[in-house]
């Protein structure tokens, strides 16, 4: 891998790790950063049970990504994998039998407001954003 490449890769996990926070309201930050470690997940949350894979390409291998989301996740997390091409906003796989469970880990992660109400997290989503 190039230069460029990594380089836009350590980019794009930031990045990931802003719209994460923005989005869920979750402690997020790059994870080799934080961890220090080469084998280090893209980006590290305090969602405990859930992996995110950051891939910010132009040509985004969906099944190779995926692939590599569950093995770096093993049998304790969740795989996601967060993608963005420039120009486009976020996005995310995972595989549909995954989709209660990452619900169900999701709400429980949510931080509530002040008056410990939940916020819908659509109500976070500005209406034109780039990702």
């Amino acid at each position: 891998m190039g230069h460029f490449s990594r380089s836009k890769g350590k980019r794009g996990e930031r990045e990931l790790a802003t719209e994460l926070t923005r989005v869920l309201g979750v402690s997020a930050r790059r994870g080799q950063q934080f961890q220090g470690s080469p084998d280090s997940p893209d980006v590290v949350t305090d969602i405990q049970h859930v992996h995110f894979e950051c891939k910010r390409t132009e040509r985004f291998r969906l099944y190779e990504a995926l692939e590599q989301a569950q093995n770096d996740a093993g049998t304790e997390k969740l795989p996601v994998v967060c993608h963005r091409q420039n120009g486009k906003p976020w996005v995310i796989v995972l595989r549909l039998d995954d989709l209660p469970a990452i619900i169900s880990t999701l709400r429980e992660h949510l931080k509530p407001e002040p008056d410990g109400t939940e916020t819908d997290p659509a109500e976070r989503r500005p209406e034109n954003h780039p990702g």
